[in-house]
């Protein structure tokens, strides 16, 4: 019997109580809704399987995400059932089954097709599986907040319905917690789509249109940090745009809205503290002494044995919790749940928060994290401590990397603490300086300077070389080139020198020829422009010989970096080799690591590709790359290894290593590399629509430059070439700091303002994509003034050969080619060079000189083996399949690499000018009759230059067995000898 509703709005059922109609229908939305496709499509694809769960904790906007998708499906809309909190099993199959008999059809001419709803018997659970078996099209059923069923057996009936309704039942639901145990067989038989927080967080595009909604739109760069500190939790950001229609100044606001405001607050302590067991609230507290958590450190500072535990149990739902993928993990709480336990923290004693600060520099000073230790001693007020950390570890107090945000400074040491120790005022400098915190370092410098003068001499020579490392890092976050060059100078006098470098008077632009120049902290006693006194040449014996490989450790990084900076990638991979050697024999792993991945991508870029793997690969296992610090330095790392995937045409691994590495650098500096952002996420397609971030990228525009030829290229391959060139001229123009003109040339001569070699490979990859696409006169006013210069850019000379070609102009693609064999050629990036040779040999085919071809083709393939290069023939021309099928005939030393190179090429899509046309006989047809594995094998060989004979040796056949796997495939193929047969075989991608 039809249940039935009275004037009050529940629905009746002679069963049992009355239904309430609200708990039957999707809640009203709140206002302003706002649709978010992306996500309702993949509840689209989840319901057409047999179980979607939507799982994250309070406030990620589960409900809301159904009732928009319960709401867009006008014409079927689906079953809904809201669970409350302490339904009993009965209560909760009487709502289940009214939801389902609302759309199920009853039989015309018979008694109801559902069992009554009252407890369900398993005969009961039979018929109803039954009448949703006998629907034409599924049942979609949402249950939301699952996780308040307590009764296994309500779970269990579910399961059944699931495995016995014929796949006429697909249940979509909403949970705070993992999948209940009854449902687990779903995952295991791959039946399960999830949608978890990491989807259900808001992008950037989203937080826009949301805070549009709500009549308060901010600029781009206040979005972006509203986005940071939420998290992009929903809840969140609805507080959030709620809280600023009433402010005066909401960009202003939006950078300081964190997890103190009251409505915040009230939420998170009400649905997200208030539901956690005491231990772990406790446990969570007491850990907001450090952005980051570790097990064994939680344990220090709780006293607790079972930290690991509660940690992995909170961070198991994710949403507030968030676990990285190092060994052991690291767990970093949710930013606005970091500042609501930041405050609760310091609710506790005075003493004890120095003493939980206390625990914690001894877990870190331990654990080799000197920078992290430095901070918590001078927050537990250990004075002496701090001084030591900075004497023992001051290289690796450098920053390099954004210190994660949030984390509350540390009160200046006392001024009479600093009086009796002025290198105190020197290690808190560190330790602001080490933040991003300019001004604070600057200050506290100014301290220790000021302290300092009473020094006694053994002393001061210390302090002076101290001081002078902290000068060069405030030059550095100052963004101040010259003034970095000049304190990298006065901190690299202070050492004890060179050995056979001889002295002079400046420091030069490589490291070759470093000179002692006049040192900027004036200390009495210490004259400026000397050498410290009784400086000699250190032997290996020399005790100081470690100090001065920190100090051109930290010196020459930090040279490295702004050579890098600068688009100097010669010089900058000179400076970073030489540090990364010093660092190594100083010990110091933070510096190296530095060290380790600009010179990894370095490698790249300069096509050493199996190096520049290995050095990246080594770099992202080193101990500082765990957890959440070092987090650019690693995505240097990753996108080493995109450049390299990319080369070696690996698509999904280009684009996943891509997305690490825009994970770990967007919103760390300025730079380049939004090179829309925005706009690439939405255009791209396949594989490739993974690969964009929404953000600004750190490392300047240098990076962005990188991640714009990658993204660029896996454009293009995805068939966005006009996606592609709009990443590429936006990112030239970030390097060089001119705009284009509309038409894709250069504003003029300010086109060479900077950028280097990376300015000259995005001009010449959008010459080139221009070119693709037929745009052959914007393509050459593109090149027309580089690539003519007395010595051009050779990736210049390439583009402009290329587009001559593609014009079918071979007389002047050869002119414009660049000589590969000529003697400066081996200094050119590898990737470039190989290219250059790959079209050397197709314009010899096209000239008629098959045997050259076949020569040079030889020649790049000699080069590019140990690296294992395949873009450069896979996406070259379309004629170099051809050419490298010849290649195969005629004989070669890389048979297996050709052999594969062959199948995976591009085949021509057609022919143009001069191309070889193929034979009359058209488009070739496909077999009526498949070859054999054996005969698949045997045609393999076919390709090489072995007789019969010794095919029959190879594959341990009898003679006349290999002849007879040959007159099968000649008879097959429909081809009377062997080169006919092969010939045949690839056009048909059997080879």
């Amino acid at each position: 019997m039809p249940q039935q509703c009275n004037s009050t709005g529940s629905a009746e059922v002679p069963a049992g109580p009355p239904l309430l109609a609200s708990r039957l229908t999707a809640p009203a939305p709140p206002q302003p809704m706002l649709w978010r496709p992306r996500l309702l499509g993949r509840l689209d694809a989840g319901a057409a399987g047999a179980l979607t769960l939507v799982r994250a904790p309070a406030g990620w906007g589960k409900t809301t995400l159904l009732t928009a998708w319960a709401r867009a499906a006008d014409e079927d809309p689906p079953a809904w059932v809201q669970v409350e909190a302490g339904d009993s099993g009965e209560r909760l199959w009487a709502y289940l089954v009214a939801a389902l008999r609302g759309v199920i059809e009853r039989p015309p001419d018979g008694p109801a097709a559902l069992p009554p709803v009252v407890p369900l018997r398993p005969d009961q659970l039979e018929v109803l599986a039954a009448a949703l078996a006998a629907r034409e099209r599924p049942v979609r059923l949402v249950v939301d907040e699952l996780h308040r069923v307590t009764d296994p057996a309500v779970l269990t009936g579910l399961e059944f319905l699931l495995r016995h309704a014929d796949g006429r039942l697909r249940l979509i639901a909403a949970a705070r917690a993992d999948l209940p145990p009854a449902l687990h067989r779903l995952r295991l038989a791959g039946e399960l789509t999830e949608i978890g927080p990491d989807e259900l967080a808001f992008t950037t595009d989203e937080v826009a249109d949301l805070l549009v909604a709500h009549g308060v739109p901010l600029p781009a760069v206040a979005v972006a940090a509203l986005r940071d500190r939420t998290g992009g939790w929903p809840a969140g950001l609805r507080f959030a745009a709620l809280a600023a229609r009433g402010q005066s100044d909401p960009p202003r606001w939006a950078a300081r809205f964190g997890g103190d405001h009251p409505d915040v607050a009230a939420y998170l302590r009400a649905e997200v503290l208030a539901q956690l067991p005491p231990p772990a609230r406790e446990l969570l507290r007491r850990c907001a002494v450090g952005p980051a958590i570790r097990a064994d450190l939680a344990d220090a500072l709780t006293g607790r044995a079972d930290a690991g535990q509660l940690l992995a149990g909170l961070a198991r739902d994710g949403g507030f919790l968030h676990r990285d993928d190092s060994d052991p993990p690291w767990y970093r709480p949710h930013p606005l749940l970091a500042d609501l336990l930041r405050e609760e923290l310091a609710d506790l004693a005075d003493g004890e928060r120095a003493a939980l600060h206390g625990r914690a520099a001894d877990w870190h000073t331990d654990h080799d994290r000197p920078a992290e230790a430095l901070r918590h001693a001078l927050t537990a007020g250990q004075w002496d401590r701090a001084t030591g950390l900075l004497l023992t570890h001051w290289p690796e107090l450098v920053p390099y990397d954004r210190e994660p945000a949030g984390v509350p400074p540390p009160a200046p040491p006392p001024a009479e603490a600093v009086r009796r120790d002025p290198e105190l005022a020197l290690a808190a400098g560190a330790e602001r300086a080490y933040a991003g915190d300019r001004e604070a370092a600057a200050a506290r410098l100014r301290d220790a300077v000021a302290a300092a003068r009473t020094l006694p001499a053994p002393r001061r020579d210390r302090f002076r070389r101290l001081a002078l490392a902290l000068e060069l890092t405030l030059a550095r976050l100052a963004g101040d080139h010259p003034e970095v060059r000049r304190a990298a100078a006065r901190l690299l006098a202070t050492g004890t020198g060179l050995p056979g470098v001889p002295a002079g008077a400046g420091l030069p632009r490589t490291p070759a020829g470093l000179a002692e120049t006049p040192a900027g902290v004036d200390l009495p006693g210490m004259p400026t422009g000397s050498s410290p006194p009784g400086a000699v040449a250190p032997t290996d014996d020399d005790p100081r010989t470690g100090e001065d490989a920190d100090v051109r450790a930290v010196a020459g990084t930090a040279l490295g970096l702004i050579e890098l900076a600068e688009g100097e990638l010669v010089v900058a991979g000179a400076w970073f080799g030489r540090a990364l050697a010093a660092a190594r024999r100083a010990g110091r792993p933070r510096t190296e690591l530095v060290d380790a991945t600009r010179t990894a991508l370095l490698l790249a870029l300069a096509g050493e590709l199996s190096p520049a793997e290995e050095t990246a690969r080594a770099a992202l296992v080193m101990p500082p790359c765990q957890g959440w610090s070092s987090r650019v330095d690693c995505g240097y790392a990753h996108l080493t290894l995109a450049l390299v995937a990319l080369h070696r045409d690996q698509p999904t691994e280009a684009v996943a290593e891509l997305a690490a590495a825009g994970a770990a650098m967007v919103g760390a500096s300025s730079g380049a590399a939004t090179v829309g952002a925005a706009m690439v996420g939405a255009a791209m397609v396949g594989v490739v629509s993974g690969v964009a971030t929404a953000g600004v990228v750190a490392g300047g525009d240098v990076v962005g430059a990188v991640m714009a030829l990658c993204r660029a290229a896996l454009l293009r391959d995805a068939g966005e070439p006009a996606v592609a060139i709009e990443v590429v001229r936006r990112a030239r123009d970030e390097l060089t700091g001119t705009r284009a003109t509309p038409g894709g040339e250069p504003a003029g001569e300010g086109d060479r303002a900077g950028g280097g070699e990376l300015a000259d490979r995005l001009l010449a990859l959008e010459a080139d994509l221009r070119g693709e696409q037929g745009d052959l006169d914007t393509a050459r006013r593109l090149l027309a003034e580089r690539a003519r210069e007395r010595d051009p850019a050779p990736v210049l000379g390439l583009a402009l050969a290329r587009v001559e070609l593609r014009a079918g102009d071979v007389r002047a693609a050869a002119h414009a080619l660049p000589d590969w064999d000529a003697p400066g050629a081996a200094d050119w990036p590898l990737s470039v060079r190989l290219a250059t040779g790959v079209l050397d040999a197709v314009l010899a085919r096209r000239g008629g000189d098959e045997r050259r071809a076949g020569r040079l083709l030889e020649r790049v393939l000699d080069l590019s083996g140990r690296h294992g290069y395949r873009r450069v023939f896979t996406r070259a021309e379309p004629e170099v399949r051809d050419l490298l099928a010849a290649h195969l005939d005629s004989g070669t030393a890389h048979w297996p690499a050709v052999s594969d190179l062959v199948r995976d090429a591009e085949q021509p899509a057609e022919h143009g000018p001069g191309e070889p046309q193929r034979g009359p006989g058209g488009p070739e047809r496909a077999l009526t009759e498949p070859l054999t594995e054996r005969e698949l094998t045997v045609l393999r060989y076919l390709q090489s230059i072995l007789s019969n004979v010794e095919i029959a040796a190879e594959l341990s056949l009898s003679v006349n067995t290999v002849k007879t796997h040959v007159r099968n495939i000649y008879r097959k193929l429909d081809a009377t000898r062997r080169r006919e047969a092969v010939r045949r075989a690839r056009a048909l991608h059997l080879l």
